[in-house]
């Protein structure tokens, strides 16, 4: 609910991008974000803004060859996207943050009731 009080808590205008993660943001983001692979070479780049990255093209709806210089390159947020994609990892954060919405609005973690519409269904 836009309050007075609650404005602050939604204000985006010291962020980079509006698209950023605050950091309760990334707090929530964080533990589903997967460990890199054991062996080979460490991780180098920023798990942070590569989801930034992410969420920037998702935001805009820009093409991937006009995503910002300050953020990764686009063929490694690319590449996080895809493997996150075939993982089922941005699924798993998409799920677990509709689990904490619904609970924090105080209904169960999963729908107990649908609406079908005779259009819809043959």
């Amino acid at each position: 609910m836009w309050t007075i009080e609650n404005r602050g808590r939604y204000d985006r205008s010291k962020l980079r991008y509006p698209s950023d993660l605050t950091d309760a943001e990334w707090a929530l983001i964080n533990p589903s974000i997967p460990a890199a692979k054991s062996g080979g070479n460490k991780r180098h780049v920023n798990e942070r803004e590569i989801v930034n990255g992410i969420l920037y093209i998702l935001s805009t709806g820009c093409q991937w060859a006009a995503l910002p210089k300050d953020l990764p390159a686009r063929s490694t947020v690319n590449f996080y996207f895809q493997r996150w994609t075939d993982d089922r990892t941005l699924a798993n954060i998409h799920h677990s943050l509709y689990v904490q919405c619904r609970e924090q609005a105080g209904r169960q973690a999963s729908p107990t009731a649908a609406i079908i519409d005779s259009q819809s269904v043959r």
